[in-house]
């Protein structure tokens, strides 16, 4: 009997042999079928890390990932708890030939070279979390953390993404003086960015984050991708706008503001936004009208959403990769800097996610020189209100979040390349 059963065991085996060879490639499903779409980029990731070309195949089952079929592959999906499918040549060529009608508002992105990422990030451990560098660290990506004497000291094109932590550009410690000043944490904080600012020839705090945002625009121009959230967003083009500009009061940098500074202002050299008027009470926790407060938006938790553009994939495949989802209506999250008020973003930027009813926008791209920036607002996506002090936010708990999808598109981004359309 044991003999019998070895010999219809092999059996099955030399059977099943012609069918497991034509399983060549690997899907990675992106609809609402895969169990953990997070770790699926930490997946696809990981595969370009083995020098394995993917493909991004946009608008098809919520972006879904496609790549060669390896033993090790297999094996990793299941460790990550990824939802994949085995499929053969024919299966894929059906697949990629649906892509390609001229029809279809979908395209096919070849994935090269795993993109090499930094994260701008304070040394010390602030009493709040940062959003990207919770989801990378749970998909599994590998990342830098670099700071101000990195980028004075011109590391940067040593990476192609950076992102923007939970930081203020304009120097007035996000303007947390009134809530915050007397905590020890703040003190601190505010004792090393000073030293900081002394230790690079700055004399201000101000024009040390002015420096390095001026540097972090030349990393654009050069062909970098940036990418930024909540505070991050408006004070960046804040500190561009107002270069030479004093529009720190005493507490922040030893000596009152320029009365005149919102005269000064020079809306050429920002990224995104336009024609926006400074707050300039100190004590405010707000730097502009950049950011669309709670009592303009007349929003609450339960019905607060933006909705994702669809765009051409093959016409417009940057903000097409951007924007991939399994969900068109997204749940809203507040930050410091929550949405952007529509009126104030400049005509050239792509819009990719709006509040209609609130006339703001939550999710915007646009180039600079060879490179490409993208704003998103608010702090956390699974968070609606996160405040200083909590806990950060356990993924294990968000493994298919949207909210989170939109930082993941942004990280394998840079190493998409087009595929040769047919002729």
């Amino acid at each position: 009997m044991q003999r019998t059963s070895k010999y219809i065991f092999s059996l099955l085996g030399l059977l099943l042999l012609p069918f497991i060879g034509l399983a060549n490639y690997i899907l990675v499903p992106m609809d609402v079928t895969q169990t953990n779409h997070l770790k699926a980029y930490g997946i696809t990731y990981w595969v370009l890390q083995k020098d394995v070309e993917a493909e991004w195949l946009l608008n098809f089952r919520g972006g879904s990932f496609l790549f060669k079929y390896a033993q090790e592959f297999e094996n990793e999906m299941i460790v990550r708890g990824v939802s994949y499918d085995v499929i053969s040549d024919a299966d894929a060529l059906q697949i990629k030939r649906e892509i390609e009608h001229p029809e279809a508002n979908m395209d096919i992105m070849r994935l090269d070279v795993p993109p090499k990422i930094a994260v701008y990030s304070p040394p010390s451990k602030m009493p709040w979390d940062d959003a990207v560098t919770l989801v990378l660290t749970y998909a599994e990506i590998p990342y830098d953390v670099i700071f101000d004497d990195e980028v004075i000291a011109d590391l940067l094109p040593k990476y192609d993404w950076l992102h923007l932590h939970h930081e203020d550009f304009t120097g007035q410690y996000g303007k947390f003086f009134r809530a915050y000043g007397r905590q020890k944490w703040y003190i601190d904080n505010q004792k090393k960015f000073e030293a900081s600012a002394q230790k690079h020839g700055f004399s201000k705090v101000s024009q040390l984050k002015l420096g390095v945002a001026k540097k972090i625009r030349d990393f654009c121009a050069g062909g970098g991708f940036l990418f930024a959230m909540c505070s991050a967003t408006d004070t960046y083009d804040i500190a561009l706008s107002a270069e030479g500009v004093d529009i720190c009061d005493f507490m922040y940098d030893g000596d009152p503001a320029d009365p005149a500074a919102q005269s000064k202002l020079d809306y050429s050299k920002t990224f995104a936004f336009k024609d926006f008027k400074l707050y300039m009470d100190p004590y405010k926790y707000e730097y502009s009208n950049i950011d669309n407060q709670y009592y303009e938006r007349g929003l609450t938790e339960g019905n607060d959403f933006f909705k994702l553009f669809s765009f051409s994939a093959k016409w417009d495949p940057i903000p097409t990769m951007l924007s991939q989802n399994h969900q068109q209506n997204i749940k809203g999250f507040m930050g410091q800097t929550t949405a952007f008020k529509k009126h104030l973003v400049k005509s050239d930027v792509i819009v990719m996610g709006e509040t209609a009813e609130a006339n703001e926008v939550r999710y915007i791209h646009g180039t600079y020189g060879k490179g490409t920036w993208t704003f998103y607002g608010g702090h956390d996506p699974e968070d609606y209100q996160h405040l200083v002090g909590e806990e950060p936010t356990d993924l294990n708990l968000h493994p298919n979040s949207p909210g989170y999808r939109l930082i993941l598109n942004n990280i394998l981004f840079p190493a998409a390349k087009k595929k040769k359309q047919k002729t």
